[in-house]
């Protein structure tokens, strides 16, 4: 193993690519020393330092740290610094405002909410609070509240045209919610039930590749559309398309349509949880490795990482298969090829590619972090419709070789819950604010038992006791989810019944973390890879976020 004295990249969008490394044994939240993730610091009674000589020096002196560490988008930093100057000014409403400012970057609203509620309470006119509040409430989806709070922001300071701009988002959000309401109450035909890949001319400008055998044209639509049925789709086009991406070029619009298509309806055709085998032969490209499954967690969009770990690990095939467990896409700017991709491999060989659906696979998410608008910005919007509804029915969890529970954020904290119910989730819809699905998508562990409310705003933190009482009730040994940042890329953690994996290093060019991927063999024991960051294009991540005037960004 590389080793961990907690050492981190500069930060570069081009860092430099280090050696991989595979093993068996695991970094834990006790040996790691310091759990580096995405959520943040657990939520804590602020020790109150302010009778201490110069607390308010001090107070002012950690404020600017921890304001120099958002500035360069260090947000866990920040968030330390800012905790720290609150014991010398637990009231503070600029200091509460600052770390909500910091949980909001990292995708912990339930905490800014808290930090924003403490800071109104201390200074009912302090504009920011109510800024940060309908912010974090806007992320998860509670338009009204949201706009409540900018209405009052607007009525604070009226000439603020960004409060303005802000609360006409919202009023659009709210109008827009109403009616998705009422379509989905009139069951209004989705937009894949009437789109026609056909009418969309294939120029002859146009130098991309092609699915026919010969690299060129068809004039038949029925014999194009055949090509893209699930098993079906050449070798040779797919991986002339992910050539083709990677030299930041496009895959024609009708190709990428007959895709969504396909995959829209496959996926619609399968259950909410799959049963994934381990191959029985070794990979085709290497006969002298054990037969394995490759397990990553989230790529959100760095696609030159993902080509990387394809190029370490072999691409996917029946005998060398893959499953990627949610957050494809967002952040990362280069999401649309990340997701086109995979959903090419899955195409060409359903066996050789599982995908589950993460928390970033659903429409506000794409919103807010870059998904819309880079898939509008490089095709349209009735793509975007058409991958919405892809993700709406990607699968929710996995079981590999029977032992092995795989899911993007955690386990229900529902005692009753068992592999059925998440067999009979209904999908085909946006993930409601509470139940089982929620839970799958949002949830994170805790290291203590039972259960809390969630930093993020959404699903619960389970502890030790829910991960054990859950496999023993499924005759299962392991869980295995994503969803956080984890500095060695992976975290085993409630006693090795719990694994972390995350796959996207240097995470949006600032974290400093490997990545890291797991083996799954015969024996289902787990076997890490970590690797570092390799160089990308000049194109920062978050390119394409403009929700909320680039709020998140």
């Amino acid at each position: 193993m590389e080793d961990k004295d907690g050492s981190s990249q500069s930060g570069s969008s081009v860092p430099s690519t280090a050696s991989t490394t595979e093993s068996s044994s695991s970094p834990s939240a006790d040996d790691q020393g310091i759990d580096v993730e995405m959520t943040g610091p657990p939520v804590e009674e602020v020790i109150d330092r302010s009778g201490e000589p110069d607390a308010e020096e001090k107070a002012m002196q950690l404020k600017e740290k921890g304001n120099q560490q958002l500035s360069i988008g260090h947000y866990l930093q920040a968030i330390g610094f800012y905790s720290e100057a609150l014991e010398y000014r637990p009231d503070n409403a600029i200091l509460l405002s600052n770390r909500a400012m910091a949980y909001i970057k990292v995708e912990n609203y339930g905490l800014a909410i808290l930090d924003a509620d403490h800071a109104i309470q201390s200074d009912p006119k302090y504009v920011k609070g109510y800024y940060r509040r309908a912010s974090a409430n806007f992320a998860l989806n509670h338009f009204k509240a949201a706009r409540k709070d900018f209405r009052q922001v607007c009525k604070l300071k009226p000439k603020d045209r960004d409060a303005r701009s802000k609360l006409n988002e919202c009023e659009k959000a709210v109008r827009e919610q109403a009616f998705s309401k009422a379509i989905e109450a009139e069951q209004t035909a989705p937009l894949s039930s009437t789109y026609d890949p056909n009418i969309i001319d294939v120029a002859s400008s146009y130098e991309g590749p092609h699915p026919s055998p010969e690299n060129s044209v068809l004039s038949d639509m029925d014999l194009e559309a055949s090509y893209f049925a699930p098993g079906r789709l050449p070798k040779e086009f797919v991986m002339a398309a992910v050539q083709w991406m990677k030299s930041e070029k496009q895959v024609h619009k009708r190709y990428v349509a007959r895709v969504l298509l396909a995959c829209r309806e496959y996926f619609a055709n399968i259950s909410s949880l799959m049963e994934i085998s381990i191959p029985e032969v070794a990979p085709e490209h290497d006969p002298t490795l054990e037969p394995r499954l490759t397990v990553c967690g989230d790529t959100h969009g760095q696609y030159y990482d993902v080509l990387n770990i394809f190029e370490m690990n072999g691409y996917p095939s029946c005998t060398n298969p893959y499953l990627f467990n949610g957050d494809f896409v967002d952040r990362g700017s280069f999401s649309l090829e990340v997701i086109l991709t995979y959903l090419l491999f899955k195409l060409m060989d359903p066996d050789c590619i599982y995908l589950t659906r993460g928390n970033h696979e659903t429409k506000n998410m794409n919103r807010i972090y870059g998904f819309e608008g880079e898939v509008k910005a490089k095709y349209d919007d009735k793509i975007f419709q058409l991958f919405l509804e892809v993700f709406e029915w990607l699968p929710l969890a996995a079981v590999v070789g029977g032992k092995v529970f795989v899911t993007h954020g955690g386990l229900p904290v529902d005692p009753t819950v068992t592999l059925d119910h998440v067999r009979a989730v209904k999908r085909g819809i946006e993930p409601p604010e509470q139940g089982l699905m929620s839970d799958l998508l949002w949830s994170d562990p805790q290291p203590f038992p039972g259960k809390s409310p969630s930093k993020r705003g959404v699903g619960f933190a389970f502890g030790p006791d829910i991960t054990q009482a859950f496999l023993d009730r499924n005759n299962l040994n392991l869980l295995v989810r994503s969803h956080e940042v984890k500095e060695e890329g992976y975290l085993v953690e409630h006693g090795g019944k719990t694994i972390t994996v995350f796959s996207a290093p240097n995470y949006c060019d600032t974290m400093g973390n490997k990545g890291a991927f797991i083996h799954f063999g015969a024996s289902l024991e787990p076997k890490f890879t970590q690797y570092e960051a390799v160089p990308h294009p000049e194109v920062r991540p978050m390119a394409y976020a403009a929700g909320m005037g680039g709020l998140f960004a």
